[in-house]
């Protein structure tokens, strides 16, 4: 009587411990009968008839992702390694289809991003799919969402992470581009040049104008001192003429010469004519220009008749 009592306590904590499983979060348990499938289980302590029903197997909630690298080529000739991020998930109430109708989920996928991207890469050229990737990836979405949601799968986001052409192609390209930044560099270093040199012809223009006007205005002004002395000398001293006036304003203005180019540090040697008889030579120098410079309007106004009056003869 204790021998059977023994093995139905035995028994029943068996039936015990094969009643009762445990699911973990995230996580669906798939429940048959006799090898049909009977219900989900969802997380936490759940019970099960002892030896009739068992645990076929388990779904993750999660979502997932699979990579899946494909080389194809473009429509240059260019082949092209294009690597694809799929991040599904299993659809809510789905867990039937998603566990019986497909053997290996990610086998599947991996062949329709495969039959995808080969179908749509080809029609581009190497600089387009670089500017399209998003387009591809889109593609891919879509595609998968309408087969996969079959399955019992969703799709929340494919994505193109990486373009990777072969290493000589992408040497060529940095070579393109590196050129067209140097001829780039260079039209603007050209521009930047043209334009100090235009800026500096400018700034030199301007220099030599004012340059001019204090030339012309510094000797309109010692003319008119000149002038000024002249009248006052003459009115102090009579019987001076003008000759006399000016032989002494050079002869002042030659030793302020002398003097400034003796103290002048950084003047440098200087041959004058330096002789009783050189004054007389400065003024008869200035008194023939002057001369000169008073018959100029004289030979204009007789030029200018004369081309008047054979005007009116003719």
């Amino acid at each position: 009587m204790e021998i059977v009592s023994l093995v139905l306590l035995v028994l029943i904590i068996g039936c015990l411990f094969n009643a009762i499983f445990v699911v973990k979060q995230q996580t669906t348990a798939v429940v048959e009968r006799f090898g049909k499938f009977v219900r989900t289980s969802s997380p936490g302590i759940n019970i099960k008839i002892p030896f009739v029903e068992r645990i076929s197997g388990r779904l993750s909630m999660r979502i997932r992702q699979l990579d899946v690298p494909v080389e194809t080529k473009t429509e240059d000739n260019v082949f092209v390694k294009v690597s694809i991020s799929v991040q599904f998930f299993v659809l809510d109430k789905k867990e039937f289809e998603a566990f019986y109708k497909l053997d290996n989920t990610e086998q599947q996928i991996t062949s329709y991003v495969f039959d995808v991207v080969r179908a749509r890469v080809p029609k581009l050229t190497l600089d387009d799919l670089f500017v399209k990737k998003d387009d591809i990836a889109d593609a891919v979405k879509e595609e998968l969402t309408e087969i996969m949601g079959q399955f019992g799968y969703g799709i929340v986001k494919a994505l193109v992470t990486d373009l990777d052409p072969d290493a000589k192609v992408k040497a060529a390209m940095n070579e393109i581009n590196e050129a067209q930044r140097l001829r780039v560099a260079a039209t603007e270093k050209g521009e930047a040049e043209k334009i100090l040199i235009v800026k500096e012809a400018e700034a030199q223009a301007t220099s030599n104008a004012l340059r001019g006007k204090g030339i012309a205005d510094e000797r309109r002004a010692i003319i008119d001192g000149l002038k000024d002395s002249i009248d006052d000398f003459q009115k102090s001293i009579t019987g001076t003429g003008p000759m006399e006036v000016m032989n002494l304003v050079l002869l002042t203005q030659y030793f302020d010469s002398l003097k400034s180019i003796a103290q002048s540090d950084n003047s440098s040697s200087i041959f004058v004519p330096h002789s009783p008889g050189a004054l007389t030579d400065f003024s008869t120098q200035m008194r023939d220009a002057l001369l000169q410079a008073g018959q100029v309007p004289e030979k204009q106004a007789t030029q200018l008749k004369k081309n008047e009056d054979n005007n009116t003869n003719n």
